[in-house]
């Protein structure tokens, strides 16, 4: 099958894009709305882009008309706001929060969820997360679209604090079978952690040991 983009619409793309692009993590993002109500929403076009200083990225696509979606516009207010990770204990309240309530209102709390003040910026994190990152704004890039109407916002933020679970942290590293993280796939299906394994990564003269070509 050989498909030209530019021949079919926008919502086609996006059935291949996340049928292609998987698993995704998830970015559990929490923000706080000019009312002070604190704003809870899954993004799975998240990665990470430095690691010094520890930066991450998160894409929010625009509601029709180049609207921004409440998360994109709150932290372009504030230049704050908090990354959770999700995983299998906290996926089910996660996805509650994909609802779109109203601006007033706090996802967060109206699915159950506990708050935790945060320790450098001033958006609440949430209790039932293992890992919370506190995130100030680095830089928001509008993606797509028409100068006019964009398709999404590109958000880039400086990780400020972690916040991991002590059962998770071991001399540095986080334990990824303790963590359980969630994945998402196409449509409204999530993964969750399946089989492990590791491959090294050779130098290339082991790499011309093992798999180079034999005369």
């Amino acid at each position: 099958m050989q498909i030209d983009p530019k021949k079919q619409s926008k919502q086609d793309n996006y059935k291949l894009l996340i049928g292609s692009v998987l698993p995704r993590p998830i970015a559990f993002v929490t923000s706080l709305g000019e009312t002070g109500a604190v704003n809870a929403a899954p993004f799975s076009f998240y990665t990470v882009v430095s690691t010094d200083p520890p930066m991450l990225s998160v894409t929010v696509n625009r509601k029709p008309g180049g609207v921004r979606k409440d998360t994109a516009r709150n932290i372009a207010a504030t230049g704050e706001y908090v990354i959770q990770v999700v995983d299998m204990d906290n996926v089910e309240k996660v996805n509650q929060c994909s609802t779109e309530f109203p601006p007033h209102l706090s996802e967060a709390e109206a699915v159950g969820f506990d708050l935790l003040p945060g320790r450098k910026v001033k958006v609440p994190r949430i209790a039932q997360s293992k890992i919370q990152m506190e995130c100030r704004l680095h830089q928001i890039l509008p993606m797509g679209g028409s100068e006019a109407e964009p398709n999404a916002d590109l958000i880039i933020g400086e990780v400020v604090w972690f916040h991991i679970g002590d059962d998770l942290y071991d001399q540095g590293r986080i334990d990824t079978v303790k963590l359980d993280p969630v994945g998402r796939l196409a449509g409204v299906t999530y993964s969750k952690l399946g089989e492990m394994f590791s491959r090294p990564r050779l130098g290339y003269e082991e790499w011309q040991k093992q798999y180079g070509r034999k005369s």
